[in-house]
């Protein structure tokens, strides 16, 4: 069975007032709860029932032997195995239906009311409508210790300023009314209309639970702290445009007066080139590498912790006013496959879960290797493409390899990422399945560790290669590093990776967002839908009868179509591989808080429409807060912090330009820096078979060009060797790293404590509560008091006084 539509159970029976939603046949109770099944095959269809089932299932088969021992031919009635296995499956849906009587009676024992709808507006499709009475509600509000308002609190006087924000719901239900609650004791939907209101957290949480209502409240508070990382990333761009023509280093590099040649790119098919065509190259890393992107770094780790905080105080505040400041998670029931295990003795309880996290452990080194294999595998693309391109005789393909590189390698790093996504999602689910949880918690958490570590890997790889790893292991003209046998390993460009890495994270986080996301949010949905008219237009309907047909349908029977809610893990996935690209390489990508802006207020919207829409309505679950998603974000704000540090001081240029400026400039400045940073290479050096095929392109005959690294000059003792600046430039860049993870996770810290986890006034609250709920104890019990005394004093088993005549006269 499973849940279509389930209706809330909010008010009194006893309630004045026409009922709400659907209701039973009387009109009169209403339905809270609907369950599906297949309707089983009428009695007179089944050959037998399962009770007599083995008997005839022998009593063929020993027909059979003794025919044939007989010598006789068997009747050509049925075939005694197919007669067997019809029989199993009269058993099978005996059982069947011996199961669903079973369960309807617990049902009908906890006090539920049912009523069954087996029309034939669906065919094959059962309902089971659930009603719950008033004393049923009461006895289950009892045991889950919900809360009864006793006591309103007076308007805050900010949610009249910020009326203007808040979605327009019905007037006559107060929205900010805070209610002193108490135990109990037995003695579709608002959807949005603009983009810039807030969410009715109140009615989402009254609808679809805690659980749901606290995710749109987190995605709801992520997007609203996006604001200022956003406007503070355009701002870091608009600096960079608006000084790239001041950079000194552009500049040089522009400078046709430079007449610098560069050592050729590949082997044989690449030739001599000028560096002045770097310039637009140049000029565009400015725009993401300057001194700017120092502070914004230093800035996001510090929002990362600001936004923390922000949402433990939100939580906290939500906890108070849904009356969740006491609430303790029940013990989780075992799940139904776990029991079926543990009753057929399958299931080792010491070795089943070591034995899958071991094979976990094993596995997931080898998807997350086939995930590097890929990148390689896109790597060697990049290798062979950009050699094809340099060999072509069309003018345009040559004057444009680098980009039509960096486009088609990114494109295609998506595509692998996008298909990959859902091959390690299936594999992670598998193998949680193979572990066999015993609650329904731990195998949400188990699951969702193992699809954020394969998934995460699987969108970072690429990113992490192109920051970390692109052009440290190319080696030099003449002694190039060499992959599978003739393939010489890439190279940065002049001005260093950064670029490619900014493309690569630009067209990955906006694919993935579009792509991934948003369309096939909308598509699938809506490609379902259509498969489902198509096969409606084949039962030959047409478009008149249809709409009859839908007009005759009740909502529980419309809701059978929805999809199932898959859970709320695959919407917080894509929030915390965004927030990881948000934050992870800000410092390459100052417009990735802009970006994901954009993309949440759409996202708000696309899950409010799937959920009240496009998806069967989920059982609403309480919970207090976010769960492993809160430690994961955590974990990420901690990472981007290190990450950022060595994206600054290894892949940018930030650290070698402050190293020439105040160690080796000699007036102080940026000029000569360029030059600083080639070495020198005798062509006559170059290995047999690696050099230029047209060494005469440039119109001049070269002898000595130049490449990006710190090596002695040719004239040195030792030509080739890494140069003293080298090493004291590494030494810099580790210096900076320990500095700045220290000095910003000090930051970092210190915001923590700074700003408490509780709002002072929700804390003040909470402790005038407290004080009131102590004084009403106490009149309480004072009344119980005063009850007991004035019972005692009138209580006919006191002794009364006898009257006159009857006393001794001696007394």
């Amino acid at each position: 069975a499973q849940n279509t539509s389930p209706h809330t159970m909010q008010g009194h029976e006893a309630a004045s007032g026409p009922k709400q939603g659907p209701t039973f046949q009387d009109g009169q109770r209403r339905v809270d709860y609907v369950l599906t099944y297949h309707v089983q095959k009428p009695q007179s269809v089944c050959r037998k029932t399962s009770r007599f089932a083995d008997y005839h299932i022998l009593r063929s088969l020993r027909r059979s032997l003794s025919m044939m021992r007989s010598g006789d031919t068997p009747p050509s009635k049925e075939d005694p195995e197919i007669a067997a296995h019809k029989h199993r499956l009269d058993y099978h849906e005996d059982d069947k239906r011996f199961r669903q009587t079973e369960f309807e009676d617990n049902l009908r024992e906890m006090g539920l009311e049912l009523e069954k709808d087996e029309g034939n507006k669906i065919p094959g499709i059962g309902f089971l409508k659930i009603h719950a009475p008033w004393n049923v509600l009461c006895r289950e509000a009892e045991f889950m210790k919900l809360k009864l308002p006793t006591k309103k609190r007076i308007n805050l006087f900010i949610h009249k300023v910020t009326a203007p924000l808040h979605p327009k719901v019905e007037p006559n239900r107060p929205q900010n009314v805070k209610h002193l609650s108490h135990p109990f004791s037995r003695e579709k939907q608002h959807l949005y209309s603009v983009f810039y209101k807030y969410q009715p957290i109140g009615l989402i949480r009254k609808y679809f639970g805690e659980k749901i209502g606290l995710y749109f409240a987190w995605l709801g508070v992520y997007t609203q702290m996006l604001i200022p990382a956003a406007i503070v990333g355009v701002i870091v761009f608009l600096y960079g445009c608006a000084t790239v023509d001041n950079d000194i280093p552009s500049m040089e590099i522009c400078d046709p007066r430079n007449n610098i040649t560069m050592c050729p790119l590949c082997d044989r098919a690449c030739s001599y080139w000028k560096l002045k065509t770097a310039c637009g190259t140049a000029r565009a890393s400015h725009l993401f590498d300057n001194p700017a992107t120092v502070f914004f770094s230093i800035f996001m780790a510090l929002w990362a912790t600001m936004f923390m905080e922000h949402w433990k105080r939100r939580q906290m505040r939500l906890n108070y006013i849904w009356d969740l400041t006491g609430f303790e998670e029940e013990e989780d029931h075992h799940r139904a496959e776990y029991e079926i295990q543990v009753m057929q003795k399958t299931l080792k309880k010491q070795d089943m879960y070591p034995k899958v996290v071991k094979g976990f452990l094993l596995l997931s080194p080898l998807q997350i290797g086939v995930t590097f294999a890929v990148v390689f595998g896109v790597i060697l693309y990049r290798i062979s493409i950009k050699a094809a391109l340099h060999m072509s005789s069309n003018p345009t393909a040559r004057s444009n390899i680098r980009a039509t590189v960096k486009g088609t390698a990114a494109v295609i790093n998506l595509v692998i990422i996008i298909i990959m996504d859902e091959v390690y999602g299936a594999v992670a689910r598998w193998l949680t399945v193979l572990e066999v949880p015993k609650t329904d918690k731990s195998f949400e958490e188990r699951l969702i560790i193992k699809t954020f570590v394969l998934k995460f890997a699987n969108a970072f790889s690429p990113i992490v290669y192109l920051a970390f790893f692109r052009g440290r292991m190319v080696g030099r003209p003449g002694d190039y590093v060499y992959v599978i046998g003739s393939y010489r390993m890439e190279e940065c460009a002049h001005a260093g990776c950064l670029m490619e890495l900014c493309i690569q994270l630009c067209i990955t986080m906006l694919g993935k967002q579009l792509i991934q996301n948003n369309l096939f949010e909308i598509g699938i949905p809506k490609r379902k839908m259509l498969r489902k008219l198509i096969r409606r237009r084949k039962s030959e309907m047409d478009s008149q009868q249809q709409e009859d047909y839908n007009m005759t349908l009740q909502r529980h029977e419309k809701d059978h179509f929805l999809g199932p809610f898959v859970g709320l893990s695959p919407e917080y996935m894509e929030m915390i591989i965004q927030f990881g690209m948000v934050t992870l390489f800000v410092a390459s990508f100052p417009l990735a808080p802009l970006f994901a802006l954009l993309n949440n207020i759409i996202e708000i919207r696309l899950d409010a429409k799937k959920f009240v829409t496009e998806v069967r309505r989920p059982i609403a679950a309480r919970a207090k807060d976010i769960g492993i998603w809160y430690n994961l974000l955590r974990g990420l704000s901690k990472v981007a912090v290190i990450v950022n540090a060595f994206v600054i001081s290894f892949t940018s240029d930030f650290i070698p330009r402050l190293v020439y400026q105040y160690m080796y400039s000699p007036d102080g400045s940026m000029h000569g820096f360029v030059n600083h940073t080639l070495s020198y290479f005798n062509v006559s050096d170059f290995k047999p078979g690696t050099a230029p095929l047209q060494p005469m392109h440039l119109g001049y005959e070269v002898q000595i060009c130049r490449y990006k690294d710190y090596r002695e000059t040719l004239w040195s003792n030792t030509p080739y060797d890494l140069s003293k600046e080298f090493w004291a430039i590494l030494a810099c860049r580790l210096a900076f790293v320990i500095v700045f993870q220290n000095v910003v996770m000090l930051m970092s810290d210190f915001v923590d404590w700074l700003i408490p986890d509780i709002p002072k006034d929700i804390s003040l609250q909470i402790h005038k509560e407290k004080i009131l709920m102590v004084e009403l104890f106490m009149k309480e019990e004072e009344g119980k008091k005063l009850l007991r005394d004035n019972h005692t004093n009138q209580s006919p088993f006191q002794p009364r006084s006898r009257p006159a005549s009857h006393t001794p006269s001696n007394c």
